[in-house]
């Protein structure tokens, strides 16, 4: 599917595409989405004061999503597939800013070191290498320096025939906010729904201490999908 296709299909948006060029393309393949149930006063000393947590019937939620970023690159510009590819780990939750529901990303580890530099400078978000090794249905990360790592064998299933509306809460998410020392940074995204697959982890070891009890046990809810083809607007930054 092109990119024009993928832009007129908009049905299951919750609003509509931002106006301008849209500024950057990429891939993200082969997502295993890991969930937990998470405590709102144990969330909010991670998540800043500007922006408000989005809840589900009342609950709040961590993700860890483990991928495959393939083909990013600017609008007008060929990948390059030393910078452009590479695996990726991401732990966000669930917030609204100026009354929009999007992501805030906890953390995002990339698996090659220039990427991650490019990716940090160019965007703000935060980024970070890591070790990460992957498989048909392993997935590995190590970093040494935050002790942090993740252990995880699947198995995937039958495609989802009906998606709950925790399904599509988790997943279907078309904006992006995050912080620094001065602003919100917004960053909005379009790509077709996530097909969407059962998985079974036949292993899981997830350990990152300095989040305490937000990836505890096993994951309350978990998907596998193939992918999506992701079109990036540029960020919109709002004084703090």
């Amino acid at each position: 599917m092109g990119i024009r296709e993928i832009l007129q299909q908009t049905e299951h948006r919750p609003w509509v595409l931002p106006t301008g060029n849209w500024r950057y393309y990429q891939e993200w393949n082969n997502a295993v989405f890991l969930h937990w149930q998470v405590d709102l006063n144990e969330l909010r000393q991670f998540v800043p004061d500007d922006l408000v947590i989005d809840l589900l019937e009342g609950k709040a939620w961590v993700s860890l999503v483990a991928f495959t970023m393939e083909k990013i690159r600017p609008r007008n510009l060929p990948a390059f597939s030393p910078v452009s590819d590479f695996h990726e780990i991401n732990i966000r939750t669930y917030v609204k800013y100026k009354g929009k529901a999007g992501v805030y990303f906890l953390s995002i580890e990339g698996g090659a070191k220039l990427s991650c530099q490019i990716a940090k400078t160019l965007s703000a978000l935060p980024y970070r290498f890591s070790k990460i090794k992957r498989t048909y249905n392993h997935y590995y990360a190590e970093n040494s320096l935050f002790k942090d790592r993740l252990e995880l064998n699947y198995k995937i299933g039958p495609p989802l025939t009906e998606k709950t509306q925790l399904d599509k809460w988790l997943t279907e998410r078309y904006a992006l906010f995050q912080d620094t020392e001065t602003s919100i940074n917004e960053f909005e995204i379009h790509h077709v729904e996530w097909p969407t697959y059962e998985v079974a982890l036949e292993h899981i070891n997830v350990n990152y201490p300095r989040f305490g009890k937000l990836l505890s046990g096993t994951p309350d809810l978990s998907h596998y999908s193939t992918g999506v083809k992701v079109i990036a607007w540029d960020k919109k930054r709002y004084e703090k």
